[in-house]
This record gives structure tokens, sequence and C-alpha cells, in this order.
């Protein structure tokens, strides 16, 4: 599939829940949040079938996000299922990290991580955004950064083949981290992304005090590891731009969002919410019902069609610069 400003569309993005055991700032705030309805959200068969046809028109690479995906009842299981179907290339799942060492059964001490491993899941992408227990209980609501590191050491364990951290920058809240983080990722062997602050689920975090622009947070690193080398031959499947720190050659992203204005040019993904709306841009109000007219009976083509329809609409740019003001919370949306 191929939009009318030449992005080609390969990656799906699949939420299977808003339900999150975190509450990042961010993301998902508040304590008293407003669950969907079971009713409301797609059941896997249908995630499942959106998923084929999706494969069938040119997708490749599915992630699972949430929310937490690991929440959902029985979604391993379903894992397993997504990555048996023919077509896709890779399969991913993004998370916060605090499952991954849990017991996958009651039966037996296989972790998560490993049952998703043996699944066929290639990688997974682990928020962290700070090695300081008290900050990161402030951050994510949540003492949980022990689990966290569990999790990641889990997922290392388990072999899986892919494991990179997502750091979100804040000002005056991860600053003064960031060193912490590459000896972090350095030391175990993970790919380590530095990410901009965007306004998807408030405005009033994006603020002149909160912000920490990813060319900011790299002299920072340079200041006290030397000058970063570019490396623009290495590539992932997101917009991240790589960089080699002199002497250990290790690599580190930055994701700039809201700096970089080249960042929509080479984006190759649409979103499905859990509640069955498909999304051509994380940046923009735009999304299509497709939960609606599945349960209205509509054939395999005729979801093609809306498929097509939806890459048709996909917006040449994010509109996070012009005043965005977000629709809904990023864990409604799907990391």
């Amino acid at each position: 599939m191929e939009d009318r400003f030449g992005h080609l569309i390969s990656y799906l993005r699949v939420s299977v829940t808003d339900r999150c055991n975190e509450r990042c700032q961010y993301c998902m705030p508040q304590e008293k949040q407003e669950w969907l309805p079971r009713a409301g959200i797609l059941n896997y068969e249908e995630i499942e079938r959106v998923v084929r046809i999706g494969v069938g028109l040119g997708i490749r690479k599915l992630r699972v996000t949430g929310g937490e995906p690991l929440t959902r009842r029985d979604v391993l299981g379903f894992i397993r299922r997504l990555c048996g179907v023919g077509g896709l290339e890779d399969v991913g799942i993004s998370t916060n990290g605090t499952l991954l060492a849990n017991a996958a059964s009651d039966e037996g001490a296989e972790t998560v991580a490993r049952h998703l491993v043996e699944s066929g899941v290639r990688s997974a992408n682990i928020s962290l955004d700070t090695l300081d227990r008290a900050a990161y209980a402030e951050m994510t609501g949540r003492d949980y950064l022990p689990r966290v590191i569990e999790g990641i050491d889990a997922a290392l364990a388990a072999r899986m083949p892919s494991v990179k951290i997502n750091t979100v920058l804040m000002n005056g809240r991860n600053d003064t981290g960031l060193l912490d983080m590459v000896e972090f990722a350095r030391g175990r062997g993970l790919l380590l992304r530095f990410i901009e602050l965007m306004p998807v689920s408030r405005t009033d975090v994006l603020t002149e005090e909160n912000f920490l622009s990813a060319g900011r947070a790299r002299k920072m690193i340079e200041a006290e590891l030397g000058e970063l080398k570019p490396r623009p031959d290495f590539k992932t499947n997101g917009p991240s731009s790589y960089f080699e720190i002199p002497g250990t050659g290790q690599l580190i992203g930055f994701i700039g969002a809201m700096t970089n204005f080249h960042f929509c040019e080479n984006c190759n993904k649409l979103r499905l919410t859990c509640d069955g709306k498909l999304r051509p841009c994380l940046g923009s109000h735009l999304e299509f019902d497709m939960l609606e007219v599945i349960r209205a009976g509509a054939s395999d083509a005729e979801l093609g069609e809306f498929f097509k329809n939806v890459v048709e609409r996909k917006p040449e740019a994010h509109e996070f610069r012009e005043n965005y003001q977000p629709g809904r919370r990023m864990v409604a949306i799907g990391g």
C-alpha cells in the first residue's frame, strides 16, 4: 500500500488493550481512568482477521501494544497465533517490562519473555525513563523499577533477538540520568533510544519547562563522552536517528518528533486501536471505525478497501507542532 505522498505502508501497530498497570504522566496520568467496556474493544478473532487482511495488502511488520499489552487475559496464546500468520516477517511487542519476568503459566517456571520468544516474537521495545527508583515511581505512579529491570534481564535470558529501551526525555525529571541510561544499555548490550516528549495525552505536560529536545540531550551526552558519530547506515523500523559513541562503538538513537522537520518522510505505519479505530497517523485526529464495519458484517474484500481508503487519507506529516490538542489519551491509542 502506498499513500499519495509516497509512504509505503508495511507496518501495523495493534493495541490489544487500553489498560495499564502504570500511570505515566505523558500517557495516562489519572488514577480514575475510565476503561473501555469489553464489548467496545476488538476480540482476538477480530484483530487476527484485520491482521490477515492487512498482510494481504502488504503489511509485513506487526507490533503488539497497549496500554500494557501483557495485562490482557490470554494474550500470550493470542500473540502465538499472530506469529503464525503467513506473510508476516516480524512480530514485536511494546511493553513497560514489568510482567516479562513473571511465570507464563501456573504449571511451569517459563517466563513470559521466554514464552514470547518461543512463540516467534522477534523484538521487545521496553519503556524505561530513569534508573532512579524514586524518580521512576514519581514519573510512572508505581514503584516498579526493580520489576522492569528483572523483565529486561528475563528478555535477555530468553534470547529475545532485539531488545530496545525507549526513554522519553523530560527536563527536570530524567535529564541528569542520561549517562546512567547509556551505561545501563551498554552493559547489557541493549539499543537505547531517547524520545522527545509529544503532546499526545495532555498538552499541559509539554511545556518549555518539561521539554528536553533530542538535540540538547545529544549535546549533554557529548559533553561527557565526546562527539557522537552519525550512523545513517544503521536503520531500524522506526524514525530514530542513530549515533555511535566514540571508544565503545555503542549505538544510541534519538527520536525527535518535535524538532526534526524530516521526521515523517519515511513513515510506513498505521495504528489499530483496541476499540477498532484505524489511525493513519499518531499526530493527527484522523481515525476510522473498523469495529463498526466489522460487526456490521463487512466482507474481507470490503475491509481491504477500508484499509486502502485509510491509507489514502494518511497526512504528509504529523500536527504536533501546530497547537495540537489531544483527542484522547495515548493509552487508548496504543503505544
